[in-house]
């Protein structure tokens, strides 16, 4: 399960990542250009306590990644605001299981094996892939 707050991290910072060659951008414009006026000082709090933006002061101030694009990992962000993507609702290291007995359910080892999948494929996938993707689309 991914929460609404890990998918406008990356929203977010994909925007930031858009806009970043023209200077600082403000998370009032990113939420503009989103159409989320729930963007989220806290979390761009915690983003920057990550080193993966940092902030500019001033009249023109605002955010900017703290490195290239193409090197800040799906997952980097993910973590930076605490979530994990997790299909299995039960604690894997548990003696107790799913279904709070001593064995899994008969569907854990499936869900198990999309977790892991999934938390792969953000950990190969980058801010950058975005962009290019989207660039992409509008040639």
């Amino acid at each position: 399960k991914l929460t609404t707050k890990g998918r406008y991290a990356v929203m977010a910072l994909a925007d930031l990542a858009r806009f970043d060659p023209a200077g600082p951008v403000s998370l009032r414009d990113v939420s503009l250009r989103q159409g989320n006026q729930s963007l989220f000082g806290t979390d761009f709090f915690e983003i920057k306590k990550k080193n993966i933006v940092t902030s500019v002061r001033g009249i023109n101030g605002g955010y900017k990644l703290a490195q290239e694009a193409s090197k800040i990992k799906l997952s980097e962000i993910f973590i930076a605001v605490d979530e994990k993507v997790k299909t299995v609702s039960c604690n894997k290291h548990s003696k107790k299981s799913c279904n709070g007995k001593s064995t899994k359910c008969i569907t854990h080892n499936l869900w198990d094996e999309l977790e892991m999948y999934i938390n792969n494929f953000f950990e190969k996938k980058h801010l950058g892939d975005l962009i290019n993707k989207q660039k992409e689309k509008i040639i």
